[in-house]
Protein backbone atom coordinates (compact mmCIF):
# COMPACT_ATOMS: atom_id res chain seq x y z
CA UNK A 1 0.00 0.00 0.00
CA UNK A 2 1.06 3.54 -1.00
CA UNK A 3 2.35 5.94 1.92
CA UNK A 4 -0.42 8.28 2.75
CA UNK A 5 1.38 11.36 3.82
CA UNK A 6 3.72 10.97 0.38
CA UNK A 7 0.43 10.65 -1.64
CA UNK A 8 -1.23 13.81 -0.34
CA UNK A 9 2.66 15.46 -1.30
CA UNK A 10 2.26 14.09 -4.38
CA UNK A 11 -1.11 15.40 -4.86
CA UNK A 12 -0.19 18.93 -3.59
CA UNK A 13 2.62 19.21 -6.09
CA UNK A 14 0.22 18.61 -8.55
CA UNK A 15 -2.10 21.29 -7.60
CA UNK A 16 0.29 23.60 -7.63
CA UNK A 17 1.67 22.74 -10.75
CA UNK A 18 -2.05 23.67 -12.38
CA UNK A 19 -2.49 27.09 -10.49
CA UNK A 20 -5.41 29.16 -8.99
CA UNK A 21 -7.77 27.18 -11.07
CA UNK A 22 -7.39 23.94 -9.02
CA UNK A 23 -7.98 25.98 -5.58
CA UNK A 24 -11.33 23.64 -5.21
CA UNK A 25 -9.03 20.55 -4.91
CA UNK A 26 -7.88 19.61 -1.49
CA UNK A 27 -4.71 17.44 -2.16
CA UNK A 28 -5.48 14.99 1.11
CA UNK A 29 -8.86 13.98 -0.76
CA UNK A 30 -7.16 13.21 -3.45
CA UNK A 31 -4.79 11.01 -1.99
CA UNK A 32 -7.46 9.10 -0.17
CA UNK A 33 -9.66 8.49 -3.27
CA UNK A 34 -6.31 7.18 -4.81
CA UNK A 35 -5.69 5.10 -2.00
CA UNK A 36 -9.16 3.82 -2.40
CA UNK A 37 -8.95 3.19 -6.20
CA UNK A 38 -5.75 1.01 -5.97
CA UNK A 39 -6.28 -1.15 -8.67
CA UNK A 40 -7.35 0.86 -11.88
CA UNK A 41 -7.85 -1.93 -14.58
CA UNK A 42 -8.84 -5.74 -14.28
CA UNK A 43 -5.32 -6.21 -16.07
CA UNK A 44 -3.59 -4.52 -12.79
CA UNK A 45 -5.62 -6.76 -11.00
CA UNK A 46 -4.81 -9.65 -12.89
CA UNK A 47 -1.11 -9.07 -12.64
CA UNK A 48 -1.18 -8.62 -8.91
CA UNK A 49 -3.01 -11.70 -8.27
CA UNK A 50 -1.17 -13.98 -10.84
CA UNK A 51 2.27 -12.70 -8.22
CA UNK A 52 0.43 -13.34 -4.88
CA UNK A 53 -0.42 -17.45 -6.71
CA UNK A 54 3.06 -18.07 -7.92
CA UNK A 55 4.41 -16.84 -4.88
CA UNK A 56 2.28 -19.26 -3.51
CA UNK A 57 2.81 -22.34 -5.69
CA UNK A 58 6.60 -21.92 -4.72
CA UNK A 59 5.66 -21.77 -1.16
CA UNK A 60 3.93 -24.97 -1.41
CA UNK A 61 6.47 -26.39 -3.06
CA UNK A 62 8.96 -25.87 -0.62
CA UNK A 63 6.17 -27.21 1.98
CA UNK A 64 3.01 -29.03 1.22
CA UNK A 65 1.98 -27.74 5.04
CA UNK A 66 1.02 -24.66 2.80
CA UNK A 67 -2.04 -25.23 0.74
CA UNK A 68 -4.48 -22.22 -0.24
CA UNK A 69 -8.11 -22.38 -0.32
CA UNK A 70 -11.11 -21.07 -2.16
CA UNK A 71 -15.21 -21.21 -1.77
CA UNK A 72 -17.01 -20.62 -5.49
CA UNK A 73 -18.86 -17.81 -5.42
CA UNK A 74 -22.02 -16.02 -8.11
CA UNK A 75 -22.41 -12.93 -6.94
CA UNK A 76 -19.99 -10.08 -6.54
CA UNK A 77 -21.56 -8.89 -3.10
CA UNK A 78 -20.93 -12.94 -1.96
CA UNK A 79 -17.03 -12.63 -2.71
CA UNK A 80 -17.21 -9.11 -0.66
CA UNK A 81 -18.42 -10.84 2.44
CA UNK A 82 -16.49 -13.60 2.13
CA UNK A 83 -13.53 -11.65 1.71
CA UNK A 84 -14.81 -9.10 4.98
CA UNK A 85 -15.47 -12.34 7.21
CA UNK A 86 -11.64 -13.72 5.96
CA UNK A 87 -10.14 -10.30 7.23
CA UNK A 88 -12.18 -10.24 10.30
CA UNK A 89 -11.84 -13.79 11.71
CA UNK A 90 -8.72 -14.95 9.97
CA UNK A 91 -6.76 -11.24 10.16
CA UNK A 92 -5.41 -11.88 6.96
CA UNK A 93 -6.31 -13.08 3.18
CA UNK A 94 -3.58 -15.04 2.57
CA UNK A 95 -3.90 -17.88 0.74
CA UNK A 96 -7.58 -17.74 -0.03
CA UNK A 97 -8.75 -17.10 -3.04
CA UNK A 98 -12.11 -17.09 -4.81
CA UNK A 99 -13.42 -19.88 -7.02
CA UNK A 100 -15.57 -19.05 -10.15
CA UNK A 101 -17.93 -21.73 -10.60
CA UNK A 102 -19.24 -22.74 -14.51
CA UNK A 103 -22.02 -24.74 -12.87
CA UNK A 104 -22.91 -21.93 -10.53
CA UNK A 105 -22.81 -19.28 -13.76
CA UNK A 106 -25.08 -21.91 -15.79
CA UNK A 107 -27.41 -22.46 -13.07
CA UNK A 108 -27.78 -18.80 -11.13
CA UNK A 109 -26.60 -16.28 -13.84
CA UNK A 110 -27.94 -16.53 -17.84
CA UNK A 111 -30.28 -14.62 -19.22
CA UNK A 112 -32.31 -17.88 -19.96
CA UNK A 113 -32.75 -18.53 -16.60
CA UNK A 114 -31.47 -21.66 -14.65
CA UNK A 115 -29.62 -23.97 -16.76
CA UNK A 116 -27.79 -27.20 -16.21
CA UNK A 117 -23.88 -27.40 -16.39
CA UNK A 118 -23.82 -27.92 -20.00
CA UNK A 119 -22.21 -25.01 -21.87
CA UNK A 120 -25.63 -23.77 -22.86
CA UNK A 121 -25.09 -19.68 -20.98
CA UNK A 122 -23.58 -17.22 -22.55
CA UNK A 123 -19.94 -16.95 -22.45
CA UNK A 124 -19.73 -13.01 -21.88
CA UNK A 125 -21.64 -14.00 -18.56
CA UNK A 126 -18.18 -15.49 -16.91
CA UNK A 127 -15.76 -12.32 -17.83
CA UNK A 128 -19.15 -9.93 -16.42
CA UNK A 129 -19.00 -11.86 -13.29
CA UNK A 130 -15.17 -11.85 -12.85
CA UNK A 131 -15.67 -7.65 -13.40
CA UNK A 132 -18.25 -8.03 -10.95
CA UNK A 133 -16.69 -9.92 -8.12
CA UNK A 134 -13.28 -7.33 -8.57
CA UNK A 135 -16.04 -3.99 -8.67
CA UNK A 136 -17.30 -5.52 -4.79
CA UNK A 137 -14.23 -7.03 -3.45
CA UNK A 138 -12.87 -2.91 -4.74
CA UNK A 139 -15.63 -1.31 -3.05
CA UNK A 140 -15.11 -3.48 0.21
CA UNK A 141 -11.43 -1.49 0.19
CA UNK A 142 -13.03 1.62 -0.65
CA UNK A 143 -15.15 1.46 2.58
CA UNK A 144 -12.69 -0.37 5.01
CA UNK A 145 -10.01 2.78 4.28
CA UNK A 146 -13.21 5.47 4.20
CA UNK A 147 -14.04 4.24 7.96
CA UNK A 148 -9.96 4.60 8.77
CA UNK A 149 -9.98 7.87 7.36
CA UNK A 150 -13.12 9.15 9.30
CA UNK A 151 -11.44 7.53 12.35
CA UNK A 152 -8.45 9.70 11.38
CA UNK A 153 -10.07 12.96 11.47
CA UNK A 154 -11.92 12.43 14.67
CA UNK A 155 -8.77 11.70 16.49
CA UNK A 156 -7.10 14.93 14.71
CA UNK A 157 -10.09 16.79 16.13
CA UNK A 158 -9.53 15.18 19.49
CA UNK A 159 -6.18 16.18 19.64
CA UNK A 160 -5.34 12.41 19.87
CA UNK A 161 -1.78 12.05 18.06
CA UNK A 162 -1.23 8.80 19.43
CA UNK A 163 -4.68 7.41 17.92
CA UNK A 164 -4.32 9.33 14.85
CA UNK A 165 -0.59 7.69 14.39
CA UNK A 166 -2.26 4.10 14.64
CA UNK A 167 -4.42 4.94 12.07
CA UNK A 168 -2.52 6.18 9.74
CA UNK A 169 -0.35 3.18 9.92
CA UNK A 170 -3.44 0.96 9.38
CA UNK A 171 -3.84 3.26 6.02
CA UNK A 172 -0.50 2.58 5.33
CA UNK A 173 -0.47 -1.24 5.63
CA UNK A 174 -3.48 -1.71 4.47
CA UNK A 175 -4.56 -5.04 2.90
CA UNK A 176 -6.92 -5.21 -0.20
CA UNK A 177 -9.77 -7.54 0.13
CA UNK A 178 -8.78 -8.41 -3.76
CA UNK A 179 -7.47 -11.69 -3.97
CA UNK A 180 -6.68 -14.47 -7.03
CA UNK A 181 -10.02 -15.78 -8.75
CA UNK A 182 -9.66 -19.32 -10.37
CA UNK A 183 -11.98 -18.52 -13.44
CA UNK A 184 -14.01 -21.96 -14.69
CA UNK A 185 -13.58 -21.35 -18.83
CA UNK A 186 -16.04 -24.69 -19.13
CA UNK A 187 -14.18 -26.56 -22.34
CA UNK A 188 -13.43 -23.24 -24.01
CA UNK A 189 -16.70 -22.69 -25.52
CA UNK A 190 -15.88 -23.92 -29.15
CA UNK A 191 -12.42 -24.05 -30.76
CA UNK A 192 -9.32 -23.03 -30.34
CA UNK A 193 -10.16 -19.02 -31.32
CA UNK A 194 -13.23 -19.13 -29.75
CA UNK A 195 -10.89 -20.33 -26.33
CA UNK A 196 -8.58 -17.22 -26.77
CA UNK A 197 -11.08 -14.84 -27.27
CA UNK A 198 -12.64 -15.62 -23.95
CA UNK A 199 -9.91 -15.92 -22.02
CA UNK A 200 -8.91 -12.55 -23.40
CA UNK A 201 -12.48 -11.15 -21.72
CA UNK A 202 -11.52 -13.42 -18.61
CA UNK A 203 -7.94 -11.67 -18.06
CA UNK A 204 -9.38 -8.13 -18.97
CA UNK A 205 -11.56 -8.85 -16.18
CA UNK A 206 -9.33 -9.45 -13.98
CA UNK A 207 -8.79 -13.13 -14.00
CA UNK A 208 -5.26 -14.47 -13.49
CA UNK A 209 -6.06 -17.63 -13.19
CA UNK A 210 -8.20 -19.81 -16.26
CA UNK A 211 -9.50 -23.26 -15.48
CA UNK A 212 -10.15 -25.55 -18.44
CA UNK A 213 -11.26 -28.94 -18.93
CA UNK A 214 -10.48 -31.86 -21.82
CA UNK A 215 -14.61 -32.24 -22.62
CA UNK A 216 -16.09 -31.92 -26.15
CA UNK A 217 -17.37 -28.32 -25.95
CA UNK A 218 -20.76 -29.30 -27.75
CA UNK A 219 -21.29 -32.22 -25.29
CA UNK A 220 -19.93 -30.95 -22.33
CA UNK A 221 -21.43 -32.26 -19.28
CA UNK A 222 -21.19 -31.36 -15.59
CA UNK A 223 -17.84 -33.16 -13.88
CA UNK A 224 -20.51 -35.31 -11.45
CA UNK A 225 -23.16 -36.05 -14.41
CA UNK A 226 -22.84 -39.18 -16.59
CA UNK A 227 -22.46 -38.85 -20.43
CA UNK A 228 -18.84 -37.08 -20.33
CA UNK A 229 -16.89 -37.09 -23.74
CA UNK A 230 -13.08 -36.56 -24.08
CA UNK A 231 -10.97 -35.00 -26.95
CA UNK A 232 -7.80 -36.15 -27.99
CA UNK A 233 -5.08 -34.87 -26.08
CA UNK A 234 -3.75 -32.51 -29.58
CA UNK A 235 -6.96 -30.65 -29.72
CA UNK A 236 -7.20 -30.15 -25.71
CA UNK A 237 -3.31 -29.07 -25.70
CA UNK A 238 -4.33 -26.45 -28.50
CA UNK A 239 -7.03 -24.91 -26.51
CA UNK A 240 -4.45 -24.40 -23.41
CA UNK A 241 -2.02 -22.66 -26.05
CA UNK A 242 -4.70 -20.88 -26.73
CA UNK A 243 -5.33 -19.62 -23.14
CA UNK A 244 -1.29 -19.54 -22.54
CA UNK A 245 -1.34 -16.75 -26.16
CA UNK A 246 -4.14 -14.70 -24.50
CA UNK A 247 -2.18 -14.19 -21.44
CA UNK A 248 0.82 -13.32 -23.05
CA UNK A 249 -0.65 -10.98 -24.95
CA UNK A 250 -2.46 -8.88 -22.36
CA UNK A 251 1.05 -8.72 -20.72
CA UNK A 252 -0.25 -10.84 -17.98
CA UNK A 253 3.38 -13.20 -18.63
CA UNK A 254 2.68 -15.49 -15.39
CA UNK A 255 -0.68 -15.97 -15.48
CA UNK A 256 -2.01 -19.85 -14.87
CA UNK A 257 -3.57 -22.44 -16.72
CA UNK A 258 -5.39 -25.46 -14.70
CA UNK A 259 -6.03 -27.95 -16.85
CA UNK A 260 -8.93 -30.49 -15.93
CA UNK A 261 -9.26 -33.89 -16.84
CA UNK A 262 -12.48 -35.61 -16.85
CA UNK A 263 -11.35 -38.76 -17.82
CA UNK A 264 -11.74 -41.07 -14.69
CA UNK A 265 -15.31 -40.67 -15.08
CA UNK A 266 -15.28 -40.27 -19.32
CA UNK A 267 -16.40 -43.13 -21.24
CA UNK A 268 -17.00 -42.18 -24.30
CA UNK A 269 -14.97 -39.93 -27.35
CA UNK A 270 -16.49 -38.35 -29.85
CA UNK A 271 -13.26 -38.64 -32.20
CA UNK A 272 -10.27 -40.74 -33.39
CA UNK A 273 -7.17 -39.28 -32.23
CA UNK A 274 -5.00 -38.22 -35.78
CA UNK A 275 -1.69 -40.36 -35.31
CA UNK A 276 1.29 -40.66 -38.00
CA UNK A 277 3.25 -43.51 -35.83
CA UNK A 278 3.26 -46.10 -33.57
CA UNK A 279 3.29 -44.84 -29.68
CA UNK A 280 2.37 -40.94 -30.24
CA UNK A 281 0.38 -39.12 -28.59
CA UNK A 282 -2.81 -40.10 -30.66
CA UNK A 283 -1.52 -44.02 -31.25
CA UNK A 284 -1.62 -43.45 -27.18
CA UNK A 285 -4.96 -41.97 -27.17
CA UNK A 286 -6.69 -44.74 -29.05
CA UNK A 287 -5.03 -47.47 -27.87
CA UNK A 288 -7.57 -47.00 -24.93
CA UNK A 289 -10.56 -47.77 -26.98
CA UNK A 290 -13.02 -50.37 -26.96
CA UNK A 291 -12.91 -52.44 -30.08
CA UNK A 292 -12.96 -55.66 -31.83
CA UNK A 293 -9.83 -56.99 -33.25
CA UNK A 294 -9.99 -57.22 -37.11
CA UNK A 295 -8.24 -60.70 -38.27
CA UNK A 296 -10.35 -60.54 -41.59
CA UNK A 297 -11.95 -58.32 -44.22
CA UNK A 298 -15.04 -59.96 -43.71
CA UNK A 299 -15.82 -58.41 -40.09
CA UNK A 300 -16.19 -54.89 -41.43
CA UNK A 301 -19.56 -53.79 -42.33
CA UNK A 302 -20.36 -50.37 -44.12
CA UNK A 303 -19.78 -47.36 -41.79
CA UNK A 304 -17.27 -49.14 -39.84
CA UNK A 305 -13.63 -47.24 -39.16
CA UNK A 306 -10.76 -49.14 -38.91
CA UNK A 307 -7.73 -48.32 -36.65
CA UNK A 308 -4.73 -49.86 -35.90
CA UNK A 309 -3.46 -48.99 -32.47
CA UNK A 310 -0.94 -51.16 -29.44
CA UNK A 311 -0.24 -53.11 -32.37
CA UNK A 312 -3.72 -54.50 -33.30
CA UNK A 313 -5.68 -52.95 -36.07
CA UNK A 314 -9.50 -52.79 -34.24
CA UNK A 315 -12.83 -52.05 -35.50
CA UNK A 316 -13.94 -49.53 -32.50
CA UNK A 317 -17.03 -49.74 -30.70
CA UNK A 318 -19.54 -47.10 -32.51
CA UNK A 319 -22.44 -46.10 -30.73
CA UNK A 320 -25.84 -44.71 -32.55
CA UNK A 321 -24.73 -41.25 -31.28
CA UNK A 322 -21.88 -41.64 -33.08
CA UNK A 323 -19.41 -41.75 -29.95
CA UNK A 324 -16.55 -44.49 -29.77
CA UNK A 325 -16.29 -46.04 -25.96
CA UNK A 326 -13.51 -46.43 -23.97
CA UNK A 327 -12.48 -49.72 -22.59
CA UNK A 328 -13.51 -49.96 -19.38
CA UNK A 329 -11.06 -49.65 -16.68
CA UNK A 330 -8.90 -47.35 -18.57
CA UNK A 331 -9.59 -44.00 -16.76
CA UNK A 332 -7.11 -44.21 -13.97
CA UNK A 333 -4.16 -44.88 -16.84
CA UNK A 334 -6.00 -41.93 -18.97
CA UNK A 335 -6.37 -39.37 -16.41
CA UNK A 336 -2.39 -40.27 -15.61
CA UNK A 337 -1.43 -39.70 -19.14
CA UNK A 338 -4.03 -36.28 -19.54
CA UNK A 339 -1.92 -34.28 -16.59
CA UNK A 340 1.28 -35.69 -17.53
CA UNK A 341 0.36 -34.20 -21.33
CA UNK A 342 -0.93 -31.16 -19.82
CA UNK A 343 2.51 -30.00 -17.77
CA UNK A 344 4.77 -30.90 -20.46
CA UNK A 345 2.08 -28.47 -22.68
CA UNK A 346 1.60 -25.46 -21.00
CA UNK A 347 -0.42 -25.93 -17.70
CA UNK A 348 0.30 -24.95 -14.73
CA UNK A 349 -1.65 -26.91 -12.30
CA UNK A 350 -3.96 -30.06 -12.52
CA UNK A 351 -7.78 -30.73 -12.14
CA UNK A 352 -8.46 -34.39 -11.73
CA UNK A 353 -12.39 -34.49 -11.25
CA UNK A 354 -12.96 -37.69 -9.08
CA UNK A 355 -16.54 -39.34 -7.50
CA UNK A 356 -15.44 -39.52 -4.07
CA UNK A 357 -13.19 -37.47 -1.88
CA UNK A 358 -10.72 -40.13 -1.11
CA UNK A 359 -7.04 -39.46 -0.05
CA UNK A 360 -5.79 -42.55 -1.09
CA UNK A 361 -7.45 -42.61 -4.69
CA UNK A 362 -6.44 -39.23 -5.15
CA UNK A 363 -2.87 -39.67 -4.11
CA UNK A 364 -2.11 -43.00 -6.28
CA UNK A 365 -3.30 -40.87 -9.59
CA UNK A 366 -0.67 -38.03 -8.18
CA UNK A 367 2.23 -40.29 -7.23
CA UNK A 368 2.23 -41.81 -10.80
CA UNK A 369 2.07 -38.04 -12.25
CA UNK A 370 4.70 -36.55 -9.68
CA UNK A 371 7.21 -40.44 -10.69
CA UNK A 372 7.42 -37.96 -14.05
CA UNK A 373 7.36 -34.82 -13.24
CA UNK A 374 8.13 -33.91 -9.35
CA UNK A 375 6.31 -30.58 -8.57
CA UNK A 376 2.85 -31.45 -10.37
CA UNK A 377 0.37 -29.71 -8.23
CA UNK A 378 -3.66 -30.29 -7.93
CA UNK A 379 -6.55 -28.24 -7.61
CA UNK A 380 -8.95 -30.60 -6.12
CA UNK A 381 -12.90 -29.97 -6.13
CA UNK A 382 -14.03 -30.65 -2.29
CA UNK A 383 -17.50 -30.79 -4.17
CA UNK A 384 -21.20 -30.61 -2.69
CA UNK A 385 -21.75 -33.25 -5.18
CA UNK A 386 -20.52 -35.75 -2.83
CA UNK A 387 -22.11 -37.48 0.05
CA UNK A 388 -19.37 -36.21 2.88
CA UNK A 389 -21.28 -37.90 5.43
CA UNK A 390 -21.89 -41.31 3.53
CA UNK A 391 -18.64 -41.49 1.88
CA UNK A 392 -16.43 -41.09 5.18
CA UNK A 393 -18.37 -43.29 7.04
CA UNK A 394 -18.02 -45.95 4.55
CA UNK A 395 -14.40 -45.08 4.49
CA UNK A 396 -13.75 -45.83 7.96
CA UNK A 397 -16.26 -48.88 8.14
CA UNK A 398 -14.33 -50.19 4.87
CA UNK A 399 -10.91 -49.35 7.39
CA UNK A 400 -11.87 -50.97 11.04
CA UNK A 401 -13.95 -54.10 8.72
CA UNK A 402 -9.99 -54.84 6.82
CA UNK A 403 -8.41 -54.07 10.78
CA UNK A 404 -10.44 -56.98 11.80
CA UNK A 405 -12.61 -54.81 14.16
CA UNK A 406 -15.76 -55.58 14.99
CA UNK A 407 -18.52 -53.38 12.49
CA UNK A 408 -21.51 -55.49 13.67
CA UNK A 409 -23.06 -52.89 15.06
CA UNK A 410 -23.31 -50.78 11.70
CA UNK A 411 -25.32 -51.15 8.30
CA UNK A 412 -22.56 -49.88 5.53
CA UNK A 413 -25.68 -48.89 3.23
CA UNK A 414 -27.32 -46.99 5.93
CA UNK A 415 -24.39 -44.89 7.46
CA UNK A 416 -26.11 -41.81 6.66
CA UNK A 417 -28.82 -42.35 8.90
CA UNK A 418 -29.26 -39.73 12.09
CA UNK A 419 -29.29 -42.73 14.41
CA UNK A 420 -25.32 -43.20 13.84
CA UNK A 421 -24.82 -39.57 14.62
CA UNK A 422 -23.11 -39.85 18.48
CA UNK A 423 -21.01 -42.96 17.20
CA UNK A 424 -17.34 -43.64 17.30
CA UNK A 425 -17.29 -44.72 13.79
CA UNK A 426 -19.40 -41.46 12.58
CA UNK A 427 -16.70 -39.43 14.95
CA UNK A 428 -13.95 -40.71 13.76
CA UNK A 429 -15.34 -39.86 9.97
CA UNK A 430 -16.02 -36.31 11.12
CA UNK A 431 -12.24 -36.25 12.10
CA UNK A 432 -11.08 -37.27 8.67
CA UNK A 433 -13.20 -34.70 6.90
CA UNK A 434 -11.89 -32.11 9.14
CA UNK A 435 -8.37 -32.72 8.65
CA UNK A 436 -9.32 -33.93 4.38
CA UNK A 437 -7.56 -30.97 2.73
CA UNK A 438 -4.68 -31.03 5.26
CA UNK A 439 -4.13 -34.69 4.67
CA UNK A 440 -4.84 -34.61 1.27
CA UNK A 441 -2.41 -31.47 0.59
CA UNK A 442 0.58 -33.02 2.50
CA UNK A 443 0.10 -36.51 0.91
CA UNK A 444 -1.34 -36.43 -2.66
CA UNK A 445 -0.13 -32.82 -3.95
CA UNK A 446 -3.03 -30.45 -3.41
CA UNK A 447 -2.29 -27.16 -3.75
CA UNK A 448 -5.44 -25.63 -3.79
CA UNK A 449 -8.65 -26.40 -1.96
CA UNK A 450 -11.68 -25.36 -3.81
CA UNK A 451 -15.66 -25.85 -2.46
CA UNK A 452 -17.69 -25.45 -5.81
CA UNK A 453 -20.88 -24.65 -5.01
CA UNK A 454 -21.50 -23.89 -1.12
CA UNK A 455 -22.97 -20.20 -1.47
CA UNK A 456 -25.60 -21.76 -3.38
CA UNK A 457 -26.48 -24.01 -0.65
CA UNK A 458 -26.02 -21.81 1.91
CA UNK A 459 -28.16 -19.59 0.22
CA UNK A 460 -30.89 -21.94 -0.53
CA UNK A 461 -30.28 -22.87 3.42
CA UNK A 462 -30.49 -19.53 4.94
CA UNK A 463 -33.96 -18.82 2.80
CA UNK A 464 -35.47 -21.57 3.61
CA UNK A 465 -35.08 -20.84 7.36
CA UNK A 466 -36.19 -17.16 7.53
CA UNK A 467 -39.06 -18.30 5.27
CA UNK A 468 -40.29 -21.45 7.09
CA UNK A 469 -40.88 -18.84 10.24
CA UNK A 470 -41.17 -15.46 8.50
CA UNK A 471 -44.49 -16.68 7.14
CA UNK A 472 -45.78 -18.55 10.77
CA UNK A 473 -46.19 -17.49 13.69
CA UNK A 474 -43.34 -16.33 14.49
CA UNK A 475 -43.48 -13.04 11.90
CA UNK A 476 -41.09 -10.44 12.25
CA UNK A 477 -39.22 -12.08 15.13
CA UNK A 478 -37.79 -14.63 12.69
CA UNK A 479 -36.01 -11.89 11.17
CA UNK A 480 -34.73 -9.86 14.20
CA UNK A 481 -33.56 -12.96 16.53
CA UNK A 482 -32.21 -15.44 13.34
CA UNK A 483 -30.53 -12.63 10.98
CA UNK A 484 -29.93 -8.81 12.60
CA UNK A 485 -29.64 -9.67 15.95
CA UNK A 486 -27.10 -12.47 14.69
CA UNK A 487 -25.21 -9.42 12.45
CA UNK A 488 -25.34 -6.76 15.73
CA UNK A 489 -24.00 -9.50 18.02
CA UNK A 490 -21.49 -11.18 15.59
CA UNK A 491 -20.24 -8.03 13.77
CA UNK A 492 -21.55 -8.38 10.79
CA UNK A 493 -21.02 -4.65 8.41
CA UNK A 494 -24.45 -5.65 6.33
CA UNK A 495 -26.68 -4.71 9.64
CA UNK A 496 -25.03 -1.11 8.46
CA UNK A 497 -26.59 -1.87 5.05
CA UNK A 498 -26.74 1.69 3.53
CA UNK A 499 -22.99 1.98 4.70
CA UNK A 500 -22.34 -1.20 2.91
CA UNK A 501 -23.27 -0.16 -0.16
CA UNK A 502 -21.56 3.08 -0.42
CA UNK A 503 -23.73 5.79 1.48
CA UNK A 504 -20.89 7.17 3.49
CA UNK A 505 -18.67 7.09 0.90
CA UNK A 506 -20.96 9.22 -1.09
CA UNK A 507 -21.23 11.61 1.60
CA UNK A 508 -17.65 12.48 1.70
CA UNK A 509 -17.49 12.52 -1.76
CA UNK A 510 -20.13 15.26 -1.54
CA UNK A 511 -17.92 16.93 0.91
CA UNK A 512 -14.73 17.02 -0.95
CA UNK A 513 -16.98 18.17 -4.16
CA UNK A 514 -19.49 20.51 -2.84
CA UNK A 515 -17.72 21.47 0.57
CA UNK A 516 -20.33 23.21 3.48
CA UNK A 517 -23.36 23.24 0.97
CA UNK A 518 -22.96 18.87 0.42
CA UNK A 519 -26.19 17.26 1.41
CA UNK A 520 -25.78 14.74 3.23
CA UNK A 521 -27.50 11.01 3.72
CA UNK A 522 -25.76 10.33 6.92
CA UNK A 523 -27.15 12.92 9.82
CA UNK A 524 -28.49 12.48 13.07
CA UNK A 525 -31.73 11.80 11.57
CA UNK A 526 -30.35 8.65 9.41
CA UNK A 527 -31.83 5.06 11.21
CA UNK A 528 -28.43 3.40 10.22
CA UNK A 529 -27.34 5.32 13.54
CA UNK A 530 -29.68 2.96 15.22
CA UNK A 531 -26.62 0.43 14.83
CA UNK A 532 -23.93 2.45 16.06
Amino acid sequence: MANYQNEIKVADELKTQHGEGWHNITPEYVARMRLQNRFKTGLDIAKYTAAIMRKDMDEYDADHAKYTQSLGCWHGFIAQQKMISIKKHQKNTAKRYIYLSGWMVAGLRSKFGPLPDQSMHEKTTVPELIEEIYTFLRQADARELDLLFTALDEANRSGDSAKAKEIQNQIDNFETHVVPIIADIDAGFGNAEATYLLAKKMIEAGACCIQIENQVSDEKQCGHQDGKVTVPHTDFLAKISAVRYAFLELGVDDGIIVARTDSLGAGLTKQIAFSSEKGDLGDQYNSFLEGEEVTDLSQIKPGDLIVNTNGKTIKPTRLASNLFQFRKGTGIDRVILDCITSLQNGADLLWIETEKPHVGQIKEMMDKVRAVIPNAKLVYNNSPSFNWTLNFRQQVFDAWKEAGKDVSAYDRAKLMSVDYDESDLAKEADEKIRTFQKDASREAGIFHHLITLPTYHTAALSTDTLAKDYFAEEGMLSYVKNVQRQEIRNGIATVKHQNMAGSDIGDNHKEYFAGEAALKAGGKDNTMNQFS
